[in-house]
């Protein structure tokens, strides 16, 4: 029979190699899980403004068409650019430094995306508006963090919720019907924002709010009402900034 010393050394040896194991499988994982949640964020920058999908299929093409076509800065709330790491930052609690995402195409603004983020019902909210250079109209939304109750909240993440901010219907003199995007700002050039309107919104002429209404989400108030109000405070931080780029093309 073994000893109890041998009984005791072989469980130890044992124990530290199934340790070192362990600790080297967390790591592998822990970077694996960084490089996608990056990847994640970074998807969902550029399907705010308007990337085609065939350019999101892995995250090594995420990457390059991130690199390509993204200058990210960060501005104050005068709309100066300051220098930051951009990816430490806290988007929902920083009010002194505000990340910027434009996208540029031979050195021409095409986009801006902005991160927003807010309470829903259950949690927070995190997502990215993006505008088109007009600084006013809506190019795209997307979010992708949140715990709100699926099939309820939850919806603020779908393709029929967010397709709301940009397909605001047009009618002609002729009756046909074309689709532009939803508009933050006001005939005064003031940002207004976008509002949810629990039980959809009202399209009658009679009704000039509309270009700046969605469709809200049904026994999901709450959820709504706070996508409204983080929308129009974040979008407030960055008026200055949207300003100068509406103003002079640039930042």
């Amino acid at each position: 029979m073994h000893s109890n010393n041998y009984t005791l050394g072989f469980v130890f040896i044992v124990t530290i190699i199934l340790g070192s194991m362990l600790s080297f499988t967390k790591d592998s994982i822990k970077d694996l899980q960084e490089e996608n949640l990056k990847a994640d964020v970074q998807k969902t920058i550029l399907r705010s403004l308007n990337f085609d999908e065939n350019l999101l299929l892995s995250n090594e093409l995420i990457e390059q068409t991130f690199k390509s076509y993204i200058d990210a800065k960060c501005v104050n709330i005068e709309g100066e650019v300051v220098e930051c790491a951009i990816e430490e930052i806290d988007i929902e609690k920083n009010v002194d430094v505000l990340p910027i995402y434009i996208r540029k195409d031979n050195n021409e603004i095409k986009g801006i995306a902005l991160p927003v983020a807010g309470k829903g019902l259950w949690s927070t909210i995190f997502g990215y508006i993006a505008l088109n250079p007009d600084t006013e109209s809506v190019l795209g939304i997307q979010f992708y963090k949140h715990g709100e109750t699926p099939g309820l909240g939850g919806e603020v993440e779908k393709k029929w919720f967010t397709d709301n901010f940009i397909n605001h219907p047009l009618k002609d003199a002729s009756g046909s019907i074309s689709y532009v995007p939803k508009k933050i700002r006001n005939t005064s050039g003031k940002i207004v924002s976008i509002k949810v309107v629990k039980g959809g919104v009202d399209y009658s002429d009679t009704n000039m709010e509309s270009i700046h209404q969605v469709d809200g989400i049904s026994g999901a108030t709450v959820t709504a009402d706070g996508v409204t109000d983080f929308l129009l405070e974040d979008l407030l931080r960055y008026e200055k900034t949207l300003d100068k780029i509406r103003d002079y093309g640039t930042i």
